[in-house]
């Protein structure tokens, strides 16, 4: 892609936005960033922009921003806004942050999408490369922008990244050489019409350009998703917690073994009581980790050493404290309601479950047996709160974090489990998921 000379805006000035507009601004392009923020909520990355020379706008999107050949957009800000509704009829090329970087990157890339378990996979992937010595930056969704690492990888070293269906929607070549999709679930679908259709679509993105000279590297118990790859030209692995498979990865359950599988070959890769993470959905989490390892030639040894020894993500199931004989964990990650049956369905203990923030068109049929079973007492949170106690039995309302750690601490007894597992966004009281599950961090440490 030759950006030199070109005008071209980002929207967007926060982490990935700004990477972008630095990554253009190297490349020669004359950059212009717009953010609807007010100057005082992303001060700091402002002061990189003023630092670089780049010219910016906030709390509005100006006439200024049509003014170039290029729009390329944060995942922060949705396909329907009027930006870039209003670009695109004026036939300016919109792209995600994600498309931008992939044109500057000279290494092989492994792109990680689902509902769930993106970042717990991408994470362990990175870990397995990790154990095997191998060159490699991990980077998108996960903290890192992906356009902030490019210009430290080469031909030798892997981007291991994770994507959002965000960052799919406005891709046009993005191209990865092994592709992973973990699940789809309902999710974000406030930012899709509501239609579980044109959800599942953004996440199809991630192999629409693969050949067969790239992996796609799929769960096979999703039903969702085997109807999807039905339309892939890759070469396909899939893994399954189910069933054994004639070619991927699959659980042995009669002999407690995860098995690689290619036709009549089928080798041991580890034992599951020898995983360092636990429950169901960590498996399927391991098995695609596996397969993406493998088809970059990473022995079984470095996979099974780095299985062993990675413990999981913060905020996903995350242990705090044990207080009274009461057991705290913080699962702010699960932002939807397949996260927090999955978090559920992992303790065998009686919850109090610290659910609700800012709904995102959640359906709460399925979790309402799970409730019934696990769940002794549901303190809800934020504006969902009404909603939830209209759902659910035996519910609380707090007005603030504070009152619902102080609440759930009341209600809980010896080998109880406090769980903050909201499955809802955090943008109605905190800045992100990290910030909400730190106060509850830090409020659990102070009783």
């Amino acid at each position: 892609m030759n950006v030199n000379n070109k005008k071209i805006t980002v929207i967007g000035a926060a982490r990935s936005g700004v990477s972008a507009a630095l990554l253009l601004k190297k490349y020669g392009a004359n950059v212009f960033v717009s953010d609807l923020s007010s100057t005082e909520k992303i001060q700091e990355y402002l002061n990189i922009l003023r630092t670089n020379y780049i010219q910016y706008e906030t709390g509005l999107h100006s006439e200024k921003v049509f003014d170039c050949s290029l729009m390329v957009i944060s995942p922060g800000v949705p396909s329907n806004s009027s930006v870039v509704l209003d670009a695109i009829s004026r036939g300016i090329k919109v792209i995600s942050e994600v498309e931008l970087a992939y044109h500057f990157c000279p290494a092989k890339i492994i792109a990680i999408t689902g509902s769930n378990g993106k970042t717990t996979t991408t994470s362990l992937i990175g870990k397995i490369f990790e154990s095997a010595g191998k060159e490699h930056v991990v980077a998108g969704n996960i903290g890192v922008a992906f356009s902030s690492v490019v210009e430290s990888l080469t031909e030798n070293s892997t981007a291991i990244i994770e994507v959002s269906s965000f960052q799919l929607d406005h891709i046009e070549q993005f191209k990865p050489d092994v592709s992973v999709l973990l699940n789809i679930t309902p999710d974000h679908l406030d930012r899709y019409d509501n239609s579980m259709e044109k959800y599942s679509a953004s996440k199809a993105k991630i192999f629409k350009n693969q050949t067969e000279k790239e992996y796609l590297i799929y769960n096979y118990d999703d039903p969702v998703i085997s109807n999807l790859v039905c339309d892939s030209k890759a070469t396909l692995l899939p893994f399954s917690t189910k069933i054994e498979l004639e070619k991927g990865a699959y659980i042995d359950w009669v002999n407690k073994k995860v098995i690689l599988s290619n036709n009549e070959e089928k080798s041991v890769v580890i034992g599951i009581d020898q995983i360092g993470i636990r429950g169901i959905h960590n498996f399927y989490n391991s098995l695609a980790a596996i397969l993406a390892a493998r088809v970059m030639n990473i022995s079984l040894n470095s996979i099974a050493l780095a299985l062993k020894d990675f413990k999981g993500v913060e905020h996903r199931l995350e242990f705090v404290r044990e207080l009274n004989g009461v057991r705290y964990i913080n699962d702010s990650k699960a932002t939807n309601v397949d996260s927090v049956y999955y978090a559920l369905t992992a303790f065998e203990n009686p919850v109090i479950l610290i659910l609700g923030g800012r709904d995102k068109g959640n359906d709460y049929t399925k979790l309402k047996p799970v409730v019934k079973s696990k769940v002794k007492k549901i303190i809800a949170i934020g504006e969902s709160a009404n909603k939830i106690k209209n759902e659910f039995r035996n519910v609380e309302i707090a007005n603030s974090m504070q009152e619902a750690v102080n609440l759930a601490a009341g209600f809980a007894v010896t080998g109880d489990i406090v769980l903050l597992s909201p499955a809802c966004a955090s943008f109605d009281w905190f800045n992100n998921y990290e910030h909400r599950g730190n106060v509850f961090k830090e409020l659990v440490m102070k009783l």
